[in-house]
């Protein structure tokens, strides 16, 4: 049995499918009812309920020789975050995995990891890597660079109703995306790969594209005139701050887009991956036009 934590999610999507379709046996643990239902209606056993509960975690955990941790606080709301989702979830997880004997633990962890990171999903990211390698279970981390789908959806998404395309901040700087579709592929390799233990596994993929570049295939893909709007940097930095009392997920997004504007965000080194998804290949499976 593979326990799947943050199986409803974009990347949790795609691996409780290809797990399902290659014949494993997948739990998958998670807060939303509807999404339970939903996946009970297709085979899948799931579990309602939040993974930082310690009893929570150890049944969800029971009886599992794999955990996968696609768990995130970047985008929660109040009383959640990714101190509280990142680290100490999965902190908690560890510890669960660890009663229950489970075999080997795959975290999803965030390209760049480190104690000193300017955003707190990286540092908390880099809190639970350290955790798991000391925890005695056999592991393997793995550290994406963003999904490519997650910024052609947030880039895109005022297309259909206004015609334009939404630019963070100056959207100049250039930044390796990998397609989460990718990142699930090399997960369900390291589930039966005993050579991917006790690795950190940098996945990238296989452009650097800035926001404007992603802007212009999109509104190139639409066949007809739409244009660009553009949220500036300043604003961008005023709302990281000042939205962080009322709307602490939109302060995050506004501080990561403020980075992603003025840090070095391209890939280095070489990737795990095989084969990497370009944008030109997701637009087409989208029914879109990519621009050459």
């Amino acid at each position: 049995m593979i326990l799947i934590a943050g199986g409803t999610g974009t990347l949790g999507t795609l691996l409780v499918r290809a797990l399902t379709t290659s014949g494993e046996a997948v739990r998958v643990l998670t807060r939303d009812a509807g999404c339970a239902a939903t996946l009970r209606d297709v085979g899948v056993e799931a579990i309602v309920g939040d993974v930082r509960n310690p009893a929570t975690a150890a049944e969800a955990s029971g009886g599992c020789t794999t955990i996968i941790s696609a768990i995130h606080g970047f985008t929660a709301g109040r009383g959640t975050s990714p101190a509280t989702m990142d680290r100490d979830a999965n902190i908690t997880l560890i510890r669960a995995a660890v009663g229950n004997r489970v075999e080997q633990l795959i975290l999803v962890s965030v390209y760049g990891a480190a104690a000193t990171h300017p955003m707190s999903l990286h540092r908390m990211k880099y809190a639970a890597e350290l955790a798991v390698i000391g925890s005695g279970l056999r592991w393997t981390i793995i550290r994406p660079t963003p999904f490519l789908e997650t910024w052609i959806d947030l880039i895109g998404a005022r297309l259909p109703d206004r015609g334009k395309a939404l630019v963070f901040g100056r959207g100049d700087n250039p930044v390796n995306f990998v397609s989460a579709r990718d990142v699930a592929n090399v997960i369900e390799q390291a589930v039966h790969d005993d050579t991917l233990r006790g690795r950190i596994l940098d996945i990238t993929g296989p452009d650097n594209l800035t926001f404007n570049q992603i802007a212009g295939r999109l509104t190139a893909a639409t066949g007809t005139t739409a244009k660009t709007s553009r949220i500036p940097l300043a604003t961008l930095r005023t709302m990281s701050l000042l939205a962080r009392p009322v709307a602490p997920a939109f302060a995050r997004q506004a501080q990561a887009a403020v980075i992603m504007n003025t840090t070095d965000m391209t890939a280095h080194g070489d990737s795990t991956l095989a084969h990497r998804t370009t944008i030109g290949q997701l637009l087409r499976e989208r029914n879109c036009r990519p621009a050459a």
